[in-house]
Formats: C-alpha cells, structure tokens, sequence
C-alpha cells in the first residue's frame, strides 16, 4: 500500500502553494502568498535519501544519548541561544512563507524559543530513574522506574505554525535523548532549513537534528523508513493515512490534528475582554489556528452587547499582504474554497452574515467574516473552517452551552468568559477537550508545562509539558532483589505451607 502524505494542516494531498513543476524534476518552490513571488526552491527527498537521513540519526542517536541529561541539556539551551539571538531573522522567514504579519510570526518564534528551553532545563527532572513502591507482596525487591529514549523520531510539521508547533515534537524529543529528522510542510520548507542550519552552526559533526524537504511521497517515505515514532501534525484525514502507514509496522504515532474550538461567553463576564480575546483567536494569523475560536455560544441577556461589540471590533481588521496588516492572506489556496462553502452552507441554512460575507472572499485575502443564527448543522459549526470566519450564536443558559460546545466530533481546546471563576472552572471540566483556558484565549499554549493536545477528531498523545518529554521515551521497568523471599511462590514446587500462608495474608490485607 503507497499513499501520499500531505503535511498540509487541512489538506489531504499534496497540492499546495508551490510552482508546478515538470513530472520528473527533483525540486519545488515555495511562494509568498503575498505577492506569488519564488521564495526559494528545495529539493525533494526520495526514499532512498530519506532513509540515509534517518541511517544518520540512528548513530547520531548513540551519541546523544551517551551525552546524558546534563549534556543534552548544554548543547539544547546553545541551539535555543542561537535560534533566540537571530529571531528576527527566523521570524521574516516565516513571515514570508506563510504571509501572516512580522509581529504575528516574532510572537510564534518566541513561544517556540520558550518550550525549547523548557524542555531542556525539565527533562532530568521528569525523566530520570526513580525509586517506586513494590507493595507488600513484593516487598523483598527494589523497584526503579526509568524512561529511555526512543531512538529517532520523525517529525513532520504543519504550515500554520511552522515553527511553534513542530517545536513541540522536536524538542521535547531531542531533551528525551531522541535524534529527529523533520520534514516540514511543503508550504514552509524554509522555516526548517533555517532550524538544521542553526543546530550545524553549533554541532556540525552531529546530524542529531536533520531537516529533509519535499512533497507528499516525502511524508510517505520518513512514516515508512523505520523511525521509532512519528509526530504528526495535520488534518484528520491525513491523520488516518499516517496512521494505516504506521499499522504496517506498529510504528507508535502521536497526532494532533485540527479543532473546532468554542468560546462560551456567561452573561457575568467582562465583556470587553471577551471581544477583544475573541476578535484575536478568531482572526488572527487568518482564523488558521487549529485552537483558535471558530465558536461563539454566548448567554441571551448578553449576546447582542456582545456581538454589536465584536462587530466593530472586527470591522476595523485591515487583512492583507502590507507590513501594518492586521492579518495576511490564506497560505493554503484550496483552503479558500472551504472557507467559501461554509459560508454558503450557514447562509444556505438560515444564518446570516451580520459582518461581510461571500463577497468577503477576495483572491486569497478574506476580509472578516461574522455569521450568527447558524443552525449547529451547518458545516460551518460542525467543520473545521480554518479561515476568517467565526459563528456567534445565542444560548439560554451555560448548560446549553456546554451542550453545544460539546457536540462536534472534535475536542482540541476551548474558552471560557465567566465572572465566576469557580463555576468556570466546573465548566472546563465538563467540556470534552484537552484544554480550557478561562478568561483567556490560548492560554495553555503558552505554558510550556501544560500538555498539549486534543481527543477525537482532533487526535491523540501529547506534547509539550511532562507528558510532551514522556511521549518521546519508553518506560523501562527495572527489580533488584534486596534479599531471597521468606515465601517461596515463584517455583514449580510451591510449598504448601507458604501458599497457606499467602491465602491467609491476601485474606486479611484485602478481604476485609
């Protein structure tokens, strides 16, 4: 079975924004989506040179393992020194392959610089060999709890976030002990050039981290060439492609995939902090946040203060490919398509636009769109949209709410605006995802000690945090016998009398 992996974030094949080219080349450009100018070309990695790639970081992974906690720790926060003295650089790249704003990309840089150095400094605590409890029935052996490196890890990067996001799987990985060979998406080549080139400027002789470029055959080739995990991010189609190619060699996946995230708004919120995070999470970068709002339920004796103030909020967004835009245009071409048919659909169904509009759709920029009425139906409440768009609908109570909020198939993130602090947080507990964040809009991504990660449709594992630094390791169980058993049960000639004995003990210890 061959299929083609897009690493494509709602795409499922590998057509994206990159120059045709002829059948049999061994190369393809990416573009600006600004202006449609070649930014550069790269080549595209076949089978064979992927699989050298990760021949490379198999002995690469020797050594950095044999580096230990401490080691790794001293060249991971030299590869963040690098990266953080020369974000500016790394943040017009990423600026320029993915068209959203320089602010918008410096912000994303740092995150990323953030979880690096959180993984780094962390990973001895976490994951280092550990005294456990052996209970009584084993109370003759010394049990350690110890968590191994994987070996090499295959990355494979989104374009929405070309470097936040991958950051989650690669340095949590290399702080594991893993070597990773990442494949970034097609749209954003460039931003992970950039990465293998700063980690050369500090261990050129330690391809510890390599970056292998190309189309959807590439994403292919890294799930199938013996990697010992695969981090995915992308859309859940795509997500099952890799998953099925993973099954061929029970090759363990961690995947997030896309969200269709909620904001529930109480009537006792502050409703000018509402507007202004929900303005933000639905907009920015262009609405193409998998965690970013796409929802809006909002309690009835609020909701027309509420959408009255969104709408001139919104109204004053200037998208576009200018250095003062407030967002840029579609990276993804096609996405333009699905933006348009939701659009359709929630009109189609009764909703209606009380800010732009079909009309909104110019090219690949798209002005702010805001429908409201939409029956939760519609594709444009029940599918991820992935584009400047947001549906505001009004509730009767928070119940309805959470019902509401619950009743996609996915389960990313969510937020919630509430007075009420504490019964904000019995609501996050009753909303079916793997983050809330209450009186803020992505709050959790910027932990760096908070997991990451959906269930559902918007997949499964973790990065990020602890359970980011455990994803990438494999639990070793270790028993040392401090001294021989009084009761002698393991043996094929079991006394009688300490079999007695154990029913006696079992008996009182656990029958009682």
């Amino acid at each position: 079975m061959t299929q083609n992996l897009s690493t494509s974030e709602t795409s499922d094949a590998a057509t994206a924004k990159t120059v045709p080219t002829p059948e049999n080349s061994d190369t393809f450009a990416s573009l600006d989506p600004r202006n449609g100018e070649v930014i550069a070309e790269y080549p595209i990695a076949d089978a064979a040179e992927v699989a050298d790639a990760v021949d490379r970081a198999r002995i690469a992974a020797r050594w950095w393992e044999a580096q230990g906690f401490r080691g790794r720790r001293e060249w991971l926060l030299e590869f963040k020194k690098a990266i953080a003295s020369d974000a500016t650089s790394l943040a017009s790249v990423v600026s320029k392959e993915t068209g959203k704003p320089y602010g918008d990309a410096f912000l994303e840089v740092m995150l990323a610089v953030e979880h690096l150095d959180w993984a780094a400094k962390n990973a001895k605590k976490v994951l280092r060999p550990r005294k456990v409890p052996s209970g009584i029935a084993s109370f003759n052996q010394a049990a350690t709890l110890e968590y191994k490196p994987l070996g090499v890890v295959g990355a494979i990067g989104p374009w929405n976030y070309p470097v936040y996001t991958p950051m989650g799987s690669i340095a949590y990985s290399l702080a594991a002990g893993n070597a990773v060979v990442f494949k970034p998406s097609e749209l954003t080549p460039g931003v992970g050039k950039w990465l293998e080139d700063k980690w050369n400027s500090i261990a050129p002789t330690q391809p510890v981290f390599q970056v292998i470029t190309g189309l959807g055959e590439t994403g292919s080739a890294l799930v199938r060439s013996g990697v010992d995990k695969v981090a995915f991010t992308g859309s859940g189609p795509t997500a099952r492609k890799v998953m099925a190619a993973c099954a061929e060699t029970l090759t363990p996946l961690v995947a997030e995939c896309g969200g269709k995230d909620a904001m529930i708004v109480a009537a006792d919120a502050d409703i000018d902090k509402a507007v202004e995070f929900a303005a933000f999470g639905a907009f920015g970068n262009a609405g193409q946040t998998c965690a970013g709002v796409e929802r809006i339920y909002v309690e009835e004796p609020v909701y027309r203060e509420f959408l009255d103030k969104l709408t001139e909020t919104v109204s004053r967004a200037k998208p576009g490919g200018d250095s003062d835009s407030t967002y840029g245009p579609m990276t993804l071409p096609r996405q333009v398509d699905v933006v348009r048919g939701h659009i359709e659909d929630a009109l189609a169904k009764g909703g209606k636009a009380v800010l732009g509009g079909l009309d909104s759709i110019q090219g690949l920029v798209i002005e702010p769109v805001i429908l409201t009425d939409v029956p939760e139906t519609s594709t444009a409440v029940c599918e991820e949209t992935f584009g400047p768009t947001v549906v505001v609908n009004k509730v009767r109570d928070l119940d309805e709410a959470v019902d509401r909020a619950n009743g996609t198939e996915y389960g990313l993130g969510a937020s919630i605006f509430i007075g009420n602090k504490s019964k904000g947080r019995e609501l996050a507990e009753r909303l079916r995802n793997g983050m809330v964040s209450v009186n803020s809009v992505l709050g959790f991504a910027a932990i760096a000690s908070l997991p990451f990660g959906g269930v559902g449709e918007s997949g499964f594992g973790r990065i990020h945090g602890a359970d980011g630094l455990r994803e990438f390791s494999r639990p070793k169980s270790v028993t040392v016998e401090r001294f021989s058993s009084p009761l002698k049960l393991m043996s094929l000639e079991r006394p009688a009398r300490d079999l007695r004995i154990s029913e006696l003990m079992l008996k009182y210890m656990h029958g009682r």
